[in-house]
């Protein structure tokens, strides 16, 4: 049987969803700066604190909720160049998810050239907005590391 090819858009945002594994809420671990991190979203948001002590309060929240809630919270002083870097951030964050977890690199390298889209009323910046206006920099980043881990795996096939 040929495969069904990937669809041309998928939409992500809720964990529960088919593709909620791309949701930085979605429950899978990381190891980065020699720590643990529950989710990407632990990662992310403690790193607008990084160096200080509550790069790990944020790092130790109890879910991912409480922790984006802490991130966002503007009564913690947030690193000076955190605009500069936040997209990095996440990058680093992307990467340690997806090559730390084989069955989330599968499910990643699956999606083919489909389009990812955070698709969100709640964030116009990481998501589409929910009407598509936003920058959705979370879904490119998403697609810019399978571009990469497809590179790597052609390499390998070839090497």
């Amino acid at each position: 049987m040929p495969e069904s090819p990937s669809p041309a858009v998928i939409n992500f945002y809720s964990t529960q969803d088919e593709y909620g594994c791309f949701s930085n809420f979605s429950a899978h671990p990381i190891f980065l700066k020699g720590k643990r991190w529950r989710t990407t979203e632990h990662y992310f948001q403690a790193q607008k604190f990084a160096g200080e002590p509550d790069e790990e309060e944020v790092r130790m929240a109890k879910s991912p909720m409480i922790a984006a809630r802490m991130g966002r919270d503007r009564k913690r002083p947030f690193r000076r160049d955190w605009e500069a870097v936040k997209e990095r951030v996440m990058l680093d964050a992307l990467r340690g998810k997806f090559t730390q977890h084989e069955d989330l690199r599968a499910i990643l390298c699956g999606t083919g050239n489909a389009k990812l889209v955070e698709h969100t009323v709640n964030d116009d910046y990481w998501g589409d907005g929910g009407d598509g206006s936003g920058k959705n920099r979370l879904g490119q980043l998403l697609m810019q590391l399978r571009k990469e881990l497809l590179a790597e795996t052609n390499a390998a096939a070839h090497s």
